[in-house]
């Protein structure tokens, strides 16, 4: 029963790190009640390796907390976030988690791969220092423990970053027939993000207000608009 406990855990705390319907983009008190129950679970569960991967995926991603948001709630993306806000205490203590699952066999299950490469980003004292390449590699190892079209998502960035956005951009488009993404708004976020990048703006404007109709939660839905108004100054620009 350990592992319907940790998901549910999990997906208390995803809902409070990016609600996905409703004004507001955090809401702080269901991260913290995860957490809370996180801890709990790692404690009564001491041997249990993704018990501990999941308590650090959630530790490593709640020390991000203070930097996701500007003062009006609107989000900021990672890597435009300030990280002297980032919270270093619970970075380390996200880090020991991570450690402790590794210590008990558990580096290759499903919160603990999350939890990795949430690490890779929480260790990068800069954006530009982070490590895309290896990010890219956990996303593919985490693919063969589920098979799922996020996670393949998810590697597309990676992929972007580290090998340019044409490459990306390629695994985008072939998921854009995948029938469990239709609806999911960060298929054509990341797929407009890239196509900005390669300077095809047009394009880009027009997948960004496609994902801000998608998005439930009205702080994205802002968030996609403005990306869409830049995609088309820069598409009458270039």
């Amino acid at each position: 029963r350990l592992s319907s406990v940790l998901e549910v855990v999990y997906l208390v705390f995803n809902e409070g790190y990016a609600a996905a319907r409703g004004q507001d983009w955090l809401r702080p008190q269901l991260c913290d009640e995860a957490l809370r129950m996180g801890r709990v679970l790692a404690s009564i569960a001491p041997h249990e390796p993704e018990a501990h991967g999941l308590l650090a995926l959630m530790e490593l991603n709640a020390s991000r907390t203070a930097a996701r948001t500007d003062a009006s709630g609107a989000p900021i993306l990672m890597l435009d976030q300030n990280r002297a806000l980032w919270d270093q205490f619970q970075i380390r203590r996200g880090v020991q988690a991570l450690g402790r699952a590794r210590e008990l066999g558990g580096a290759g299950g499903f919160y603990a791969l999350q939890a990795a490469i949430i690490a890779c980003h929480a260790l990068a004292r800069t954006a530009g220092e982070t490590d895309w390449s290896h990010i890219a590699g956990l996303y593919a190892e985490l693919a063969t423990v589920v098979r799922s079209p996020v996670i393949e998502l998810n590697r597309a960035v990676a992929v972007g970053m580290a090998d340019g956005p044409e490459a990306g951009l390629s695994i985008v488009d072939r998921l854009m027939n995948e029938h469990a993404l239709k609806a999911y708004h960060l298929l054509p976020s990341i797929r407009g993000d890239l196509l900005h990048k390669l300077g095809r703006h047009e394009e880009a404007r027009a997948a960004f207000e496609a994902a801000a109709a998608l998005a439930g939660n009205r702080r994205e839905q802002d968030l996609l608009r403005r990306c869409a108004a830049e995609a088309a100054e820069a598409a009458i620009s270039s």
